[in-house]
């Protein structure tokens, strides 16, 4: 496994793990005990999040052999694919970000101000998840029937 699987590995992990917290948070604010009532649990994530960070960068950075290359231009080009994928997917769900409050509360409704990083941060969140799925999927269609 080179670095650029690692780190997409890596950055899979922490999105879905953020996305899960942000969801927690989300539930806890409209918790019927008001924003203090999963406040244990936010700091629990937190610590799990600071830790599974620290473990993840060392995993990413760690090379077996230095004889190794980083990366090749195979690893370039799925680089290249995975951003193209990612780029388009961000304007699909910025579209989507930006229509969902509007069906969610309607023309004339409005939305907390404290929801819009959230929602941005879970767009964000949702891009680096499917660049490293673009990334993973392209290493798994590769050297299928290539000579070398």
């Amino acid at each position: 496994m080179n670095k650029t699987q690692k780190g997409a590995w890596f950055a899979l992990g922490v999105s879905i793990l953020l996305l899960v917290f942000i969801a927690i948070v989300l539930r806890s604010m409209f918790a019927p005990g008001g924003r203090a009532a999963g406040v244990r649990l936010v700091k629990v994530w937190i610590w799990l999040i600071l830790v599974l960070l620290a473990g993840g960068i060392a995993f990413v950075h760690w090379k077996r052999r230095p004889s190794v290359v980083d990366c090749d231009e195979r690893d370039k080009c799925i680089k290249k694919n995975a951003v193209l994928v990612s780029f388009v997917s961000l304007w699909l769900l910025l579209i989507a970000a930006s229509i969902g409050p509007w069906f969610a509360v309607g023309q004339e409704g409005s939305i907390l101000v404290c929801l819009l990083p959230i929602i941005n941060l879970s767009v964000f969140l949702a891009v680096m998840l499917i660049y490293s799925v673009a990334i993973l999927v392209q290493y798994g269609r590769a050297g299928k029937g290539e000579k070398s």
